[in-house]
């Protein structure tokens, strides 16, 4: 298959906007699609390795292995700069890499996506011990007394976006918002009320 450097090589800089419709775009081909349908071509490959990364948007997701942000964006090789951790929380290392992202690359749109069934959500309504008390903790303190798991997620959406609006430095044009994926249908929704 034959590509023209136009079709693999991405804008610098692409604004908040623009990332945000190809966000939505992507996610409404993947609802109805059977295979992750991103540009992961020998010449994206190639291309990408010789001219380093240019990512459109950094997505801040949960680490369940249901959670794609590749697929469900419909994204390849290097469009979007991924972080993931349990309950998609946010600490020093994340804020570090969502830096990096933006400061480096030029990432001017930063999603924080939760999604529905969340084990770390679920696993917050409990008690914990060991090193997932950490993650549990902070989503508890996000959530409080709320045990609807949908509007949990969200509330730990929030908190992890007002964390790194507060911690990340402004960058011109830079949007930081929150998402839901929806496991059961793949939909995600970008307009999140509690």
């Amino acid at each position: 298959m034959q590509y023209d450097i136009k079709d693999i090589m991405q804008k610098e800089n692409v604004s908040a906007a623009a990332a945000l419709e190809r966000l939505k775009s992507g996610n409404s081909k993947y609802i109805n699609s059977t295979t992750c349908c991103g540009d992961i071509s020998p010449e994206k490959r190639i291309f990408t390795s010789q001219n380093g990364q240019n990512p459109y948007a950094v997505i801040v997701a949960c680490s369940d292995s249901r959670v794609i942000p590749e697929c469900i964006f419909s994204a390849g090789i290097g469009d979007l700069f991924v972080v993931r951790v349990a309950g998609n929380v946010i600490d020093n290392h994340q804020l570090g890499s969502i830096e990096y992202a933006v400061e480096h690359l030029g990432c001017r749109l930063v999603v924080v996506l939760g999604h529905t069934l969340c084990g770390a959500v679920g696993a917050s309504l409990k008690q914990n011990g060991g090193f997932v008390k950490y993650i549990t903790d902070e989503i508890r303190s996000a959530v409080g007394d709320e045990r609807d798991l949908v509007k949990a997620s969200i509330l730990n959406v929030n908190r992890s976006v007002a964390k790194i609006q507060r911690l990340i430095q402004n960058a011109e044009g830079l949007q930081i918002i929150g998402a839901l994926y929806r496991t059961e249908s793949g939909v995600v929704d970008f307009d999140l009320n509690v």
